[in-house]
C-alpha cells in the first residue's frame, strides 16, 4: 500500500471518531484548541497565598532611652564658651578691683608672693569708671575738666597726654570719631597697626606734638620698645574696658590682647602709676 492511500485510510478512521461539532479541518482545530487554552490561562484563579506563608516584617531600630546620668556626663564634656556665659550675663561695668583681679591671675605663674604685692596698684591712681551712662566724650570731660588748660601746655614731641586702649583698629576709629565733643583743637594719632607702618608712626611723632593717642596694646608697645614715645609726659591711660564685640567679649576677655595690655603696664605704666603722676580710668 502506498503512502497516501495509508493516509486516506487514517483520515477516514481519525473523522469517524471525532465527536459531534468538532471543526471541520484540522488547521481550524488547531486554532479553536489554542484559542481555548489562552482563556482557560486567562480565566484561572490566582491560587490564594497559604496561611502559614509568613509576610516580612519591617525591621527599626529603636534608640535606647537617654538616662540622666547619660545626659549628666554629655553637659560635662560640653566645654562652655565665653559667648555663652556672657549672654547670660547682665552687663556690669568694670572696676578697679577688676583690673587688680586679672593681673594677679595673670603674673602668679610666674611672680612670688613678695612681687605680686608690689604689683598692688594704690586707689588714688584710679580715676571714676564708667557706669555705663556716659559716651565716651562725657566720660573723659569728667576724669579731666581741666584738658584745656593741659592741651596747651603740652609741647613735647613723642609723647602725647591721653592715651586710650581698644582691642582692634576698627574700635579705635569709632572711639576717635566719638569724642569730638571732647578734644576740641587736640592733636589726634591713630595707632595701630592696620595700613600704617610702625616706622610711619615713628617719624610723625618726632615731627609734631600730639595730644591723644587711640590705639591698640600691641601697635603701643611696639612704639615704645622703637623709642617712637615716650610715657613719661603721660597723664591718662583709659581703657576701653565695657565694650563688647559681636561675639560678647569684652577687650580683656581675648588672651592675645589681655596678654599684650599686661606687658605695656609693665614698660613704665606701673612706676608711673605708683608715683600718682599717672592715671587710669575703665571706660
Amino acid at each position: 500500500m502506498s503512502c497516501v492511500e495509508m493516509a486516506d485510510d487514517l483520515g477516514d478512521e481519525w473523522w469517524e471518531h471525532q465527536p459531534a461539532g468538532a471543526a471541520s479541518s484540522p488547521a481550524s482545530d488547531g486554532e479553536g484548541r489554542g484559542d481555548t487554552e489562552m482563556m482557560q490561562q486567562e480565566t484561572a484563579p490566582v491560587p490564594a497565598l497559604s496561611k502559614k506563608t509568613k509576610q516580612p516584617k519591617e525591621c527599626f531600630l529603636i534608640k535606647p532611652k537617654e538616662t540622666s546620668e547619660d545626659a549628666t556626663k554629655t553637659r560635662k564634656r560640653r566645654k562652655k564658651k565665653i559667648t555663652d556665659v556672657l549672654a547670660k550675663s547682665e552687663p556690669k561695668p568694670g572696676t578697679p578691683e577688676d583690673l587688680q583681679k586679672l593681673m594677679k591671675d595673670y603674673f602668679s605663674s610666674n611672680r612670688s608672693v613678695i612681687e605680686l604685692e608690689e604689683l598692688n596698684l594704690p586707689d588714688s591712681c584710679f580715676l571714676k569708671a564708667n557706669d555705663l551712662t556716659h559716651s565716651l566724650s562725657s566720660y573723659l570731660k569728667e576724669i579731666c575738666p581741666k584738658w584745656v588748660k593741659l592741651r596747651k601746655n603740652h609741647s613735647e614731641k613723642k609723647s602725647v597726654l591721653m592715651l586710650i586702649i581698644c582691642g582692634s583698629a576698627v574700635r579705635a576709629l569709632e572711639l576717635i570719631r566719638s569724642m569730638t565733643a571732647f578734644r576740641g583743637d587736640s592733636k589726634v594719632m591713630k595707632l595701630f597697626a592696620k595700613h600704617i607702618k610702625v616706622q610711619e608712626q615713628v617719624k610723625l611723632l618726632e615731627k609734631r606734638v600730639v595730644h591723644l593717642g587711640v590705639g591698640t596694646p600691641g601697635r603701643i608697645k611696639e612704639l615704645i620698645k622703637q623709642g617712637g614715645l615716650n610715657l613719661n609726659p603721660l597723664k591718662f591711660l583709659v581703657f576701653d574696658w565695657n565694650w563688647r564685640d559681636q561675639k560678647l567679649r569684652r577687650m580683656m576677655d581675648i588672651p592675645e590682647i589681655r596678654k599684650e595690655v599686661f606687658e605695656l603696664l609693665e614698660m613704665g605704666v606701673f612706676s608711673l602709676c605708683k608715683s600718682e603722676s599717672l592715671k587710669l580710668g575703665l571706660f
